[in-house]
């Protein structure tokens, strides 16, 4: 994988990039669509790749273990065939679900046992193990397992769990090494800082992870409930540490507004289901502001749903669909959220080119969480 920087913003420290992968280039900002078993929910590889214009999106190493199962995907020759989709790939190792199935789970210096949410069986999920599995996957990137701490926590554990985390990634950069790609193309391996909200420890953890000088870096432990501010105060000070010729991800970020203030502090990636999540609830992003689609006022609006990304469905008939618990009206909203994130940091990245970032950002921030 390479990384290229093509323009920096001169009042933040947004920048635009090329990353080279084996299945395409990927320009920088980019946002992942969250394809956790091998689909993003209401959504057709075709529309993905053609309409929503995606380079690139996320799978999960914890739910395509359990389903379809690895042995599936090595016959199938890796999730990308398994899928049909011919753009690149970024696998989540389960670090998150170590956070999110908490009642669930048990961490050891060896590894993470997890209660299948499925059937209730028992998982071992190791450092090593989970290497393979993202082998068998196929992604051309993949991320080191960690622990995502709970927030609140003290710092007590919080500086327990980032240890732990830098024990494992360690062992992760191992077990890569020894390993090589199963179907013919290149992988990389991203290691993760954490630390929680402590100032301290992320700086601990960043310094750890720059010097492992791994192709790409990620934050996690962020937008797990913590102030935005906070959220933002960490992010900053990560990428001030982190290397500036290699690209930045921030894990699970996150709302609009967030991913365009975020840009500006130096992240090039980013991941989120809140697009298609809100999108078959009813709420729908687009370039002009927020539309909660239920309301009574969109039965007879008779408007693009989106002028500049779905002009072809009005707001009335998106409306009726959704109301009438239509599969289409999921999917069409599901298409305009995610075409909307995508349009979004593909604008963030013109204005960094042309040196109109800092002034587009604060008006755009305004302009797209207005209550339509």
């Amino acid at each position: 994988m390479n990384f290229r920087i093509e323009a920096h913003d001169s009042k933040s420290k947004a920048r635009a990039g090329e990353i080279e992968t084996d299945h395409g280039t990927i320009k920088t900002p980019i946002f992942m669509p969250v394809g956790t078993v091998g689909s993003v929910k209401s959504v057709t590889q075709t529309d993905l790749y053609n309409r929503i214009k995606a380079p690139l999106i996320l799978g999960n190493t914890y739910h395509l273990y359990l389903r379809p199962g690895t042995e599936v995907l090595k016959q199938a020759g890796g999730l990308h065939k398994f899928i049909n989709w011919q753009g690149a790939m970024l696998t989540d190792s389960g670090g998150y679900q170590v956070f999110s199935l908490a009642h669930r789970r048990k961490i050891t210096e060896e590894g993470a046992k997890f209660q299948s949410h499925i059937d209730g069986s028992r998982i071992m999920f190791t450092p090593e193990g989970v290497m393979d599995i993202q082998r068998a996957i196929g992604a051309d990137i993949m991320m080191a397992f960690d622990e995502c701490p709970p927030y609140p926590c003290d710092i007590r554990y919080a500086t327990n769990s980032m240890h732990l985390t830098h024990r494992w990634l360690d062992r992760c950069i191992t077990r890569f090494n020894e390993t090589k790609p199963l179907y013919g193309y290149n992988q990389t391996l991203f290691p993760i800082v954490q630390g929680s909200v402590y100032p301290e420890l992320r700086k601990q953890s960043a310094e750890y992870i720059a010097n492992k000088n791994c192709d790409g870096n990620a934050i996690g432990g962020l937008s797990v409930g913590e102030p935005t501010e906070m959220m933002y105060e960490m992010t900053d000070m990560v990428c001030d540490i982190l290397p500036k010729d290699k690209p930045r991800y921030l894990m699970g970020v996150g709302k609009p507004e967030n991913i365009l203030e975020s840009i500006a502090l130096g992240i090039d990636m980013f991941d989120c289901v809140m697009p298609t999540r809100n999108a078959r609830h009813g709420y729908i992003f687009t370039s002009e502001g927020v539309i909660n689609i239920k309301n009574e006022k969109w039965k007879t609006d008779f408007t693009a749903l989106d002028p500049h990304i779905t002009p072809e469905f009005s707001r009335a008939y998106v409306r009726h669909l959704i109301t009438s618990s239509e599969q289409l009206g999921g999917m069409i909203a599901s298409i305009q959220n995610l075409r909307f994130y995508l349009w979004l940091v593909e604008q963030a990245r013109e204005k960094i080119i042309d040196g109109t970032f800092s002034i587009w950002k604060e008006n755009m921030v305004k302009q797209i969480t207005q209550r339509l």
